[in-house]
């Protein structure tokens, strides 16, 4: 081989390496471009006013500043979060009640807060009744004045379906719904997760079922079920958590056995690693603010995290009462029957869910205090 040629035989290497290093580059640029794009709107942000954390007296000169040794330390040996996620995350989890294919209309059935700890892990459920008589905003001037509702219906009004959209924001339902529970409960979620019926059932039937061990006549009713250990489809599956004949408390230890069973069957060594596909093939059928590298981190998080560190919470029963409100509206001649409560208490159990004291996990610590809200959780056996 002459010189020249090796010349030649060298630059198009060169050129070579520069193509395919950029098409490399491009790649992982485009990847990460659609890794932290959002599948939907953001959540809205309500402006706060923080103090400030530290202040210069007048006497003070950025001189003196410059020379001013610091005064914190960071600790070393803090533990990292799991999976790259951040320390913490918090969920706003709806169940819509249309089996339609789309999200135009549907009230809020289930409404579930979701903390996620990267860290310990730990994730932490709160249920929220539906039929809790809530302030909603920005639905006055739509009827009348009344600036009221059923929780459920804040994420109807929110809803672009004909005759709502009561409020103009692209986050629609569920935004709504955000706001109405922090301004109630002081509630602070970072992203939303809006499933329909239909969908719900879709993902049961995708992951080829679910077990789900039928205790006792009640949770059976209208199930068709006998009372045993069941493999049960997603149409099956939505009738147990739906069931709600011993009213709302048990309706919602019915929704917890589905959810255990779910994770249960996702984190078994069949479906793990479908776990990526699954969530491609559904992501465009829910209503959610995740991005893709978001919906990634929480299924790494599954495969690490211990069944006892999953812990279903509900406020005490006994906070609760029902009452009929009245008011001049015709398709409501005899009132509608709603849930009342001391909004205070509620926000004391929120603050310290937002804090992840309450709920425990099992194990507990003896400095810890117990008290008769811990009797309201539960934990996948």
């Amino acid at each position: 081989m002459t010189k020249t040629q090796k010349t030649i035989l060298a630059v198009l290497s060169f050129v070579a390496f520069l193509l395919v290093g950029s098409i490399g580059f491009y790649a992982l640029t485009s990847y990460q471009a659609f890794a932290s794009k959002p599948l939907g709107p953001a959540l809205p942000v309500a402006a706060q006013t923080l103090p400030p954390l530290w202040t210069a007296t007048p006497a003070t000169s950025s001189a003196e500043l410059s020379t001013v040794e610091p005064i914190i330390s960071v600790p070393t040996n803090v533990p990292q979060p799991l999976c790259g996620g951040s320390s913490t995350m918090t969920i706003l989890a709806i169940g819509q009640d249309q089996r339609s294919n789309n999200y135009q209309y549907g009230l809020g059935d289930i409404m579930r807060v979701v903390r996620v700890d990267f860290v310990t892990p730990k994730i932490t459920v709160l249920e929220f009744p539906r039929d809790l008589w809530v302030e909603i905003p920005y639905i006055a001037d739509n009827l009348n004045g009344l600036d009221h509702g059923k929780l459920n219906q804040a994420y109807l009004y929110g809803q672009p379906g004909d005759g709502f959209a009561y409020w103009d924001d692209p986050s629609q339902g569920p935004g709504l719904l955000s706001l109405t529970l922090t301004l109630n409960f002081g509630v602070l979620a970072d992203h939303y997760l809006a499933v329909n019926m239909r969908t719900f059932e879709n993902v049961i039937n995708a992951i080829d079922g679910i077990t789900v061990n039928v205790p006792d006549l009640e949770t059976a009713y209208n199930t068709g079920l006998p009372i045993g250990k069941h493999h049960l489809g997603g149409a099956e599956a939505l009738k147990v958590a739906r069931n709600r004949k011993q009213g709302m408390y048990e309706r919602v230890k019915n929704q917890n056995l589905v959810l255990c069973a779910m994770r249960e069957k996702v984190l078994s060594p069949s479906i793990v690693t479908q776990i990526p596909a699954l969530i491609d093939s559904f992501k465009d059928n829910i209503q959610t603010d995740f991005t893709p590298e978001q919906l990634s981190q929480l299924a790494c998080l599954g495969t690490k995290l211990p069944v006892e560190n999953i812990a279903f919470a509900s406020f005490p029963q006994e906070l609760f009462k029902e009452d009929v409100r009245t008011f001049d509206d015709p398709d409501f001649p005899k009132g509608l029957l709603v849930t009342q409560a001391d909004f205070s208490i509620l926000r004391d159990y929120v603050t310290r869910f937002n804090a992840g004291t309450w709920p425990s996990l099992p194990a507990s610590t003896p400095t810890e205090t117990t008290t008769p809200a811990e009797t309201s959780s539960s934990f996948c056996p």
